[in-house]
């Protein structure tokens, strides 16, 4: 089956059964969220789910319309070939990796209550806080960098190899940590938290690796026929 059909229904799907699982906590944002107020929707972790699911359509007509314009662009469609992917694949790559990725770095970013009042905190011991994540803080941390981890190495031929997304998804990761500690986010800078950011990134690019970019190969030099000169 093509990535075209693929991956709209199988984001369908995980955006529908998220939605279901947590469905009561988005009602409770949805008020806020419906009469467009800041407080109560986009400063809340529920509010930035709602708004995410809501905007699912929003994105899929955004990769649409960057595929009409690099056939526009381009003249005539093409089609793919080693090395050189659908124009879809690579609109689908590049919306995903916003729409999937931004969410999730801004309710990491969320000041919590004693933001610029507490010192930021660190937790450099590895494994020990993830007996206090438990299953949503474990699910939503491999979440993070998924769709990084499953659209970059579709979009860029340059990471499409799992040392390099570990390598994005562990930077990524500590940026974000470093982050919280300077900004003195009431949050705790943790190293637990890049491993299981760089986990999710690996395991969602696992996921799509028959659809990785790969690099082009180099022409091949036909050998030269006996008794034939080139000039």
């Amino acid at each position: 089956m093509q990535l075209r059909r693929v991956l709209p229904i199988t984001a369908g799907l995980i955006i529908v059964g998220l939605g279901f699982v947590v469905r009561r906590p988005l009602t409770m944002a949805a008020p806020a969220c419906m009469a467009g107020r800041w407080h109560g929707c986009f400063d809340t972790e529920n509010g930035v789910v709602l708004m995410t699911l809501i905007g699912l359509p929003f994105a899929l007509l955004a990769a649409w319309g960057l595929t009409i314009l690099r056939r526009t662009v381009a003249a005539t469609p093409r089609r793919p070939t080693a090395g050189r992917p659908s124009l879809w694949r690579l609109s689908v790559a590049e919306v995903g990796i916003v729409y999937g990725t931004a969410p999730f770095v801004w309710m990491t970013l969320m000041p919590g209550p004693g933001a610029g009042i507490v010192p930021g905190r660190v937790s450099l011991v590895p494994l020990r806080d993830l007996v206090t994540m438990g299953p949503i803080g474990i699910g939503g941390n491999l979440l993070v960098f998924a769709a990084l981890g499953f659209f970059a190495p579709i979009r860029f031929a340059a990471l499409a190899s799992f040392p390099r997304i570990v390598a994005l998804g562990a930077g990524c990761s500590i940026l974000i940590e470093i982050a919280q500690y300077v900004l003195q986010l009431d949050r705790v800078s943790s190293v637990d938290d890049v491993l299981v950011n760089t986990a999710g990134a690996v395991l969602a690019a696992l996921a799509s690796r028959r659809w990785w970019r790969a690099t082009a190969a180099p022409p091949r030099l036909r050998p030269a026929e006996p008794g034939v000169r080139y000039e």
